[in-house]
């Protein structure tokens, strides 16, 4: 998925680089922040569903399987209803 770019005014540029040293450093850090941390919150909600699903022979180690399984199933939903 490719972000949307959005367009820093000049402004917005300046209050930026005010305080921080690269915008973009700061932006990729944001994202794989909130990442993170979406995917411990994720798992901590889909790892008592899928343990007391006796449909599911195995849960994956890894991470990012482990969250494939999840939204591929049946009763995933994302929180804006997806």
């Amino acid at each position: 998925m490719d972000i949307k770019k959005r367009t820093l005014t000049s402004t917005e540029e300046a209050v930026l680089n005010n305080d921080l040293e690269g915008i973009q450093d700061w932006v990729d850090v944001a994202i794989n922040g909130k990442v993170a941390n979406c995917k411990k919150r994720m798992i901590a909600e889909w790892n008592p569903i899928l343990t007391s699903d006796p449909d599911v022979e195995n849960i994956p180690a890894d991470e990012d399987k482990l969250i494939e399984l999840i939204v591929a199933r049946d009763d995933y939903v994302t929180e804006h209803g997806g």
